[in-house]
Parts: C-alpha cells; structure tokens; sequence
C-alpha cells in the first residue's frame, strides 16, 4: 500500500476534536488510514463517510502514523478485517458490520462473535435507555464480556417469549442476565416463544398482561436479536420448538432464517406462513423502527439467514466472524450481487 503526504488541499473550519474512547476509537483510525491509503480518498469525503470532521480525519491518521499502523502494506489482522467490514456495508447496505477475528476456519465462531457483541452493547448502552433484547446462543456468549456496572433508568424489553424445556443451559436467560449486569429493571414476555395456536396468543396478549410488554416493545431506543438459520442446526429446531414438518413448509416458501422467529427469504421479504400466528413476541416492524438495530451471527450454515436478515432489518451495527463475512462476499460475488467499487471522491 503506497502512502502519500498527509495534508490535503484547503482545510474546513474543523473544530471537531470528538474522539472515540477505546475500541471504536481504534476502529476508526483504522477505517480512516483504509479509505486514505488503500481506496485513495480525500480527507474530505473520509470526514463525510465517518460523520466526522476534517480535522479529525487528519488527527486519525497522523496517529495510525505515530502508531506504526501505516507501512508500505498493512499487517493481515490491520487490513483484512476493515476491508471485511468494508465489504459487508457496501453489499449489504448497513450501518456499519464489526467483523470477529477467528483463530481458524474450523473454530467455534459462536464464542467470537459472542465477544463482539458484547463489546458492541457496552459502547451503547447510555442512561435512560430502553433496549429491547432478543435471546440465543450468540447472545449469551456476550454476557462474558460485558462488565458489571448500574445504569441509572435502564430498561430492559424481552421481546420473545422463552423455553420450557432446556438442555444444560437456557438461552432465554439473556434478558434478565443482561439487565441484572447493569442493575436494570427488566420487562419479561412470561410466555412460551411459540404457542399452540392464535387464538391461545390472543389470549395471553389480552387477558394477561403480556400486551402492555408488547406496547413497550414499540417505544425502544435500541433492539439486539441474533440471526437464526432454518437448518437442522438452528436453536429453535433443536430445541423442538419448530417441527421437521414446519421447517420443510418454511424451506419450501423460500425462508432462509429468522430473527425472534420471524421468518424471512434471501431478499429481505417476509415470508407468510401459519408460525407467523403463534409467535410470542414482537413483529417486523417494532424491530425495525428502533434508532439501534444490532444483529448477531456467525457460521457458514448462515451465510443466506444472514443476508436476509441484513437486507430486511438493515442493522445499524452487524456483527459476524471473519469466515463468515468471507463466505457471505463469496456468496454475494458468485451471485452477480456484489455493487461496483465506488471511484475515489476528489475534492
């Protein structure tokens, strides 16, 4: 990678000396010295891209100078996650993907993107908030890094119903585990995540307190929910929640995944099927209203959920593991779906 001076023409009136504590910060000096460096563009169309000021585009990459960060080529684990990340927003059309390293092809990616999540939901999490919190695997493996400290008016949504049945560990705990770490209050849908039928729903909803937790689920801050597959791997098959005879149904009329067991095809449309009925919990459009949309996955039997899933809610943070994201650009090239690269703006 050939550097060039650091000073561009003209400067803007700046004043903009925000910077971002800790791992975002270091991300976005990163993004900053990827799109100078190796896309070539101006410290005008980076401060525009990042939402940042020219000056601090300027302080960034003096610092991922100062730091070594800036060589003739930069190190793989430098450069190759940002040009995942990189590559996922512009296929995908989201806010930003934060892509996990992973140790090797055949590693556990469930643990890594676990991880980031957690990572993710301690930069915004602020007072006064309400989250809404789906529940799995991935999630649960977020609880291990996330650090126990109060936040003042949290408040905590369940947004799908739970299991009765659990084998070694219950991955409908997240909601309540995760606002006892932050001393939040939490709202809980005291029901199974799939019922027997609409009409036991509308029960439940009507008569039992469940619609009021159902109406705070349509005033949320932010929403996290992880991406499920319709493969025999997926939790809810596991777990008997979804027959063979419904997952086939599901397969046959194009569903790829879902998220809170909405169900969806490879091109981000909802697909219509009885399940649709007896779900106890939010609908698509609670989900995709909320400001902050994090959605969580990894693995290669998602590679399709995953695209959906990004196409219909169009998450403001995706977060997957570097085999993943490779796979999914893979996917989306041999598909003819992959949007041309963008010329280098020019001031």
């Amino acid at each position: 990678m050939n550097g060039r001076p650091g000073s561009d023409k003209g400067a803007d009136g700046g004043g903009d000396v925000e910077r971002v504590a800790g791992r975002r910060s270091s991300r976005l000096r990163l993004r900053a010295a990827w799109m100078y460096y190796v896309e070539d563009m101006t410290q005008s169309a980076i401060a525009e891209a990042l939402g940042i000021g020219r000056v601090t585009v300027v302080r960034l990459l003096a610092d991922a100078r100062a730091l070594q960060e800036v060589k003739i080529s930069l190190a793989r684990d430098i450069a190759d996650l940002p040009r995942l990340e990189f590559g996922l927003e512009r296929a995908l059309g989201i806010g930003e993907a934060v892509v996990a390293p992973m140790a090797g092809p055949n590693s556990d990616p469930i643990a890594v993107v676990g991880a980031a999540t957690g990572q993710v939901l301690m930069e915004i999490i602020r007072p006064g908030m309400r989250i809404g919190v789906g529940w799995g695997r991935t999630l649960m493996r977020a609880l291990d890094v996330i650090d126990d400290r109060p936040m003042a008016g949290l408040d905590v949504v369940s947004l799908l119903g739970g299991i009765a049945f659990v084998k070694q560990y219950n991955p409908a705990e997240f909601a309540w585990r995760f606002a006892s770490t932050f001393h939040a209050d939490c709202y809980l849908i005291a029901a199974p995540a799939l019922v027997d039928s609409a009409e036991t729903r509308r029960a439940l909803v009507e008569r039992c307190g469940i619609g009021q937790i159902l109406d705070m689920a349509e005033r949320l801050d932010a929403v996290v929910a992880s991406i499920g597959s319709v493969k025999e791997t997926s939790t809810s098959y596991r777990f008997g929640y979804v027959s063979e005879e419904e997952r086939a149904s599901l397969i046959a009329i194009g569903a790829v995944g879902d998220v809170l067991y909405r169900y969806f095809d490879i091109h981000g449309n909802p697909v219509v099927h009885p399940i649709d009925e007896r779900v106890m919990g939010v609908g698509y459009k609670d989900l995709a209203a909320a400001p902050i949309r994090v959605l969580s996955s990894g693995g290669l039997d998602k590679i399709e959920a995953i695209i959906g899933a990004a196409r219909l809610f169009k998450p403001t943070t995706l977060v997957t593991d570097e085999v993943t994201a490779n796979a999914i650009l893979d996917y989306l090239t041999a598909a003819g779906e992959m949007p041309e690269p963008l010329p280098a703006p020019k001031d």
